[in-house]
């Protein structure tokens, strides 16, 4: 089963207009803490959450990046980081092209392992193969969000006086739909993991 790009980035698009006003509070509330020491952690752990949310179509709560249980398992979350960081290193020896093979393939990592409760070596495997054969469409689909949001924003930054204003609502407010289209993505490669582990399960 393959990704759709296009309609990948419709449902994210529809999902966000739909959900505008969270979502925007959402990336507002973690751009102005995403810089807190400690604070940060838990309100990106919290944020990866929403994304993993949005996957189950479940209502988006803010103010749920600052819940107290996005500080458990801490462990997990820095050793994971730690992994991918390092193995995306190592690829990037081998020039840019590998590294960024390797950080698509792990992109879901740390999803599944905030959703799934799996290990941090058994979550990287898992987004390997839930990505395997889908990766040059999730570059897509990530490209074309950016492209458009680039395009945008250069075109409203031209407008004389209070273009570059404008640009930065135009970045906040795309950067709300691309949440959501991470979400999409999140509940196709969410429910092939479900396959994955449902199989590993029954030959366990």
């Amino acid at each position: 089963m393959k990704l759709d790009i296009m309609k990948t980035i419709k449902d994210g698009v529809k999902y966000g207009l739909n959900n505008f006003l969270p979502l925007l509070c959402t990336v507002i509330l973690y751009l102005l803490t995403c810089w807190i020491p400690y604070l940060n952690v838990g309100t990106t752990i919290g944020f990866y959450r929403i994304v993993i949310g949005i996957g189950r179509n479940q209502h988006i709560d803010p103010v749920s990046i600052f819940n107290k249980d996005n500080f458990q398992n801490l462990s997990g979350f820095f050793l994971l980081q730690g992994l991918v960081l390092v193995g995306t290193i190592a690829a990037a020896v081998f020039m840019l092209l590998p590294a960024l093979i390797v950080g698509i393939a792990w992109g879901f990592a740390v999803y599944f392992y905030l959703d799934k409760g799996v290990s941090p070596l058994k979550s990287l495997q898992l987004s390997y193969d839930t990505t395997y054969g889908n990766k040059w469409r999730i570059f897509a689909v990530v490209l074309l969000a950016c492209l458009a949001m680039s395009v945008v924003s250069a075109l409203v930054a031209l407008i004389p006086e209070v273009g570059k204003i404008l640009s930065v609502v135009v970045s906040l407010l795309f950067s709300a739909v691309v949440v959501a289209i991470n979400g999409v993505m999140y509940d196709f490669f969410s429910k092939k993991a479900d396959s994955v582990l449902s199989g590993t399960q029954a030959e366990a």
